[in-house]
């Protein structure tokens, strides 16, 4: 079946403000972000975001920046018109840029736009109704500008079948004004509607402090204590901010917040750095909590990849990358010891929890006991025989009879371990010194202020793993010699990509070099491998060459084995340990960067301090 040619024609304006608005307004959060982050550019100290219906309804935000000027409110409201971006469009310093925002949300929208100048007497007002501009109107108003979008999506009928609920679509604009105001600390935020509880995040100093003020205020307030900074350069290019140590880690991605010169991003090679740089230290399916900040020269990023502008593209991805992985794993061999404080919290919240029976309660001895004239005086209802449970806390530990402690003649064989008297000195150590081996698998050690339970299997893991790294990577790894070389076909690009590298894939232990137009020849592959499928290792490294330029593939194939075998290698559960050997591994602990967590990503020991305890007691 044929069809009868179609004469071209000129799309109309609006036609072609709604397939922009197709490309840059998803749903109510991209209209948002775009709102917000002009009113950024436009110098603004207070941003107000109000919502209703999910931000289909109702979008309003209210800003106290620049203002526009009344001439040139005809223009925000039309196609490729900014005031940001000059005749070099690689110099982009602002958060906007395309002028494609105001004209796009209108095409799809009711917008109205009031916005007055500090020079101005009054305001002045524009509509935009489904693409249909109206004329400016003098109004009342005060400086900055407001734009309220209602009916979102009306002129575009079909695209309001892809929405989601009211409460998610509320949850993305969250999220949207998260990740803005964590990159301006000094900006007080504040989103409120008929469809949310209202959020606040008021202004605080532009400085270090201000900035954990703000990442507590975003992050929660246990981020700043379970976190480690990040200060780092390299050929022009800064990173900042903070990363969590790994025992505090998340079941996904999405508090890992990422800036490039200001601007919040989702870059998958940014998430490949910071997964990367945690290999070592968090299972897959844990994540890192963050909030890196990326500085370098506007001509070294293109911001203009995608239309939403959430993707950028670095002129060097393996310096940036490599940049991210050193800089974090640096920071957290610097850290030393830091154990998360979720695990204390949830072990004060577990003993908390622990009710004691109600007619053992405190409360039941007080008031439920009333002393009759004449009735004998009984043990098991006196309220001064001894409790089983006088606290919560001691519910957890109460003997079930008084008459276990009588009858005991001779101690546990845990009751003598606790009879290890300490050295003063050892006590002074971040992990103290040994005092008890209970169940077989756990040092209780005690420091100066703080009890602290260790691991044992988990954290001579990481020992056993950070000893085989170190004679791993600090010479060439031994290779084996293929009887006859292995011939992998290429796409010509992977190949010389591949060639590239070769000098790193050789230290690896695989030995491969080019083989003719489109195919590299393996001579040699790392022994510690074994026998291995040399085709889709190749192409492994191929891909991960061509996405991030690096080959980091083939090292962390070796590094599994090296944590297989620790973890094979490694004291097991279940097996004594004398003194000296207790407070020889709380030593190497230590020394060791990363033993806060073995290779699995689970924490190796948990650090309860005298005053916790003394809360759990009712001491404080």
């Amino acid at each position: 079946m044929t069809t009868a040619p179609r004469t071209i024609r000129q799309l109309t304006e609006t036609v072609i403000n709604q397939i922009a608005a197709g490309e840059v307004i998803e749903r109510p959060a991209s209209v948002v972000k775009e709102l917000v982050e002009n009113a950024l550019d436009a110098g603004a100290t207070r941003v107000e975001i109000a919502t209703a219906g999910g931000g289909l309804s109702l979008l309003r935000v209210i800003d106290d920046g620049h203002g526009i000027p009344p001439d040139e409110i005809p223009l925000a409201v039309s196609r490729h018109c900014t005031s940001k971006l000059s005749d070099d469009i690689h110099a982009i310093h602002s958060l906007g840029f395309r002028g494609e925002a105001l004209p796009s949300i209108g095409s799809v929208s009711r917008l109205t736009l009031r916005s007055r100048t500090a020079e101005a007497d009054s305001a002045n007002e524009i509509t935009v109704d489904g693409g249909k501009v109206g004329p400016v109107r003098p109004v009342a108003a005060n400086r900055g500008t407001t734009v309220e979008v209602r009916d979102l999506f009306y002129a575009t009928p079909a695209r309001l079948k892809f929405m989601k609920s009211e409460r998610a679509e509320s949850s993305a604009i969250t999220d949207v004004i998260k990740r803005i105001a964590l990159a301006y600390p000094d900006v007080r935020f504040s989103l409120t509607g008929t469809d949310r509880s209202s959020t606040e995040f008021a202004a605080v100093a532009p400085d270090g402090e201000g900035l954990l003020q703000r990442i507590a205020q975003v992050l929660g307030k246990e981020f700043p204590e379970n976190a480690i900074p990040i200060d780092a350069e390299r050929e022009g290019i800064a990173l900042s901010g903070y990363a969590s140590i790994p025992s505090f880690s998340r079941g996904n991605a999405l508090n890992q917040f990422a800036y490039v010169n200001g601007r919040p991003v989702r870059d998958k090679l940014i998430a490949g750095a910071i997964r990367g740089a945690y290999m070592d230290a968090l299972p897959r399916d844990r994540h890192a909590v963050t909030a890196l900040f990326l500085t370098l020269d506007p001509e070294l990023v293109d911001v203009n990849v995608h239309p939403a502008k959430a993707d950028v593209r670095f002129r060097d991805p393996g310096l940036v990358r490599g940049l991210i992985v050193g800089a974090i794993r640096h920071a957290l061999e610097m850290s030393g010891m830091r154990a998360a404080t979720t695990g204390a919290s949830a072990m004060m919240d577990k003993f908390l929890r622990a009710e004691a029976p109600a007619s053992h309660s405190p409360a039941a001895y007080r008031h439920d006991y009333t002393a009759r004239p004449g009735e004998p005086w009984r043990a098991e209802t006196s309220p001064s025989r001894p409790l089983e449970a006088v606290t919560p806390v001691a519910a957890g530990f109460a003997e079930p009879r008084q008459a276990t402690f009588e009858s005991a003649v001779t101690p546990s064989a845990d009751a003598r371990a606790a009879t290890i008297e300490p050295e003063p000195e050892a006590l002074k150590h971040p992990l103290g010194a040994a005092r008890a081996q209970v169940h077989e698998n756990y040092i209780i050690a005690q420091s100066e202020d703080a009890l602290v339970i260790v691991d044992q299997h988990a954290a001579h893991e990481r020992l056993v793993y950070e000893a085989l790294k170190q004679a791993i990577h600090s010479r060439p790894l031994p290779s084996q010699m293929l009887l006859l070389p292995e011939i992998v076909d290429l796409p010509e690009e992977d190949a010389e990509r591949l060639d590239a590298h070769s000098a790193f894939l050789a230290k690896l232990g695989l030995g491969l070099e080019r083989f003719g137009p489109g195919a590299v020849a393996v001579r040699e592959t790392p022994a510690m491998l074994g026998e291995v499928d040399v085709h889709k290792l190749v192409r492994d490294l191929a891909d991960e060459i061509a996405e991030s330029d690096t080959a980091e593939t083939l090292k962390e194939r070796i590094d599994h084995i090296a944590a297989t075998m620790a973890c094979h290698g490694s004291v097991r559960s279940g097996r004594r340990l004398r003194a000296e050997e207790m407070n020889a591994l709380l030593r190497q602990m230590e020394a060791t960067p990363g033993s806060g967590t073995c290779n699995h990503g689970r924490p190796t020991y948990i650090e309860l301090k005298l005053a916790d305890i003394e809360r759990l007691f009712a001491r404080r």
